[in-house]
């Protein structure tokens, strides 16, 4: 799939891009275990990180604004101010998520159940008939779920499954909302993830201005894991970005989801999550349904 197939990129451009996409993979699941090792925060927590990340990447951001002749308007902030809601949805979710289950069973699902979704509403809602393909995809997803689950009689009961699969239903939110603005509205990627990033930092200040001892605790014990999640959530957003700007998406949507086996490998074996082989075959069948949709 990495190499020079007929009519697509070179050999060079390939690699560049898988290594962009491997290390995008690494970048995510890294900054979710981070964030499952803390000691939890919710919107404090994400306020913080919210700072570190409009003050991290402001250069870039600025740089990219400075270079472009686009200019917002009134459609680009309401675009993002919806999506800067949208994302502390799902990082609360995220986080309540990681208080109440484990990284190797919440990631997985958070991540395969928003493509899920997706498929699922565009068939029920939008009358749309899936490729064969993806409909394979959608199944292995489903029953990398149950496995990962390991009772499906009780798999809504289970730690973290709930706000696992609200997660997911963020994520195909924001998804369609973000593509949005960038293909329809014609919006610069880095200028509005970062300007969605400031909508995010204003939309939960009034909150974070009430929990001063609460924001200050966090950061006394928690200052390593708002670093990385502030550093290399946005780092591997904009990995995927240029990947898909060098290389083909049918090349760089599926490789990306390694990260879920990624998350299964930390979860089981730095954490200690137990049931080891039956939550990476979980994880490694979701991930094959995830890359089916894709390539569909």
């Amino acid at each position: 799939m990495w190499g020079r197939p007929r009519n697509g990129p070179p050999l060079f451009v390939s690699l560049t891009a898988l290594l962009l996409v491997l290390t995008a993979a690494w970048s995510h699941a890294t900054w979710n275990l981070a964030l499952k090792k803390s000691r939890g925060g919710g919107i404090a927590f994400f306020w913080l990180t919210a700072w570190v990340e409009v003050l991290f990447y402001a250069p870039v951001a600025l740089l990219v604004f400075a270079a472009s002749a686009w200019r917002p308007d009134g459609i680009a902030l309401v675009m993002m101010l919806g999506s800067a809601l949208i994302h502390v949805a799902y990082f609360v979710f995220l986080d309540r998520g990681y208080r109440t289950g484990d990284l190797s069973v919440v990631y997985p699902l958070a991540r395969a159940s928003g493509p899920l979704i997706t498929i699922v509403a565009a068939v029920l809602l939008l009358g749309e008939r899936p490729a064969p393909l993806a409909i394979a995809g959608a199944l292995a997803i489903g029953i990398g779920a149950i496995l990962l689950s390991g009772d499906p009689r009780g798999m809504l009961r289970r730690g973290g499954v709930g706000f696992a699969l609200a997660t997911g239903t963020m994520i195909a939110l924001y998804t369609v909302w973000d593509r949005q603005a960038v293909a329809h509205f014609l919006i610069p990627p880095v200028i509005y993830y970062w300007g969605s990033i400031v909508m995010r930092l204003v939309a939960t200040t009034p909150h974070a201005l009430g929990r001063k001892d609460e924001i200050l605790a966090i950061w006394r014990a928690d200052r390593r894991a708002v670093l990385a999640v502030a550093i290399l959530s946005p780092l591997s957003y904009g990995l995927v970005l240029y990947a898909m700007k060098i290389a083909p998406l049918s090349y760089v949507a599926p490789a990306r989801e390694i990260s879920i086996l990624i998350a299964a490998l930390y979860g089981t074996r730095l954490l200690k999550e137990g049931d080891t082989a039956r939550r990476l075959s979980a994880a490694f069948l979701m991930m094959l349904g995830l890359m089916g949709i894709a390539l569909a």
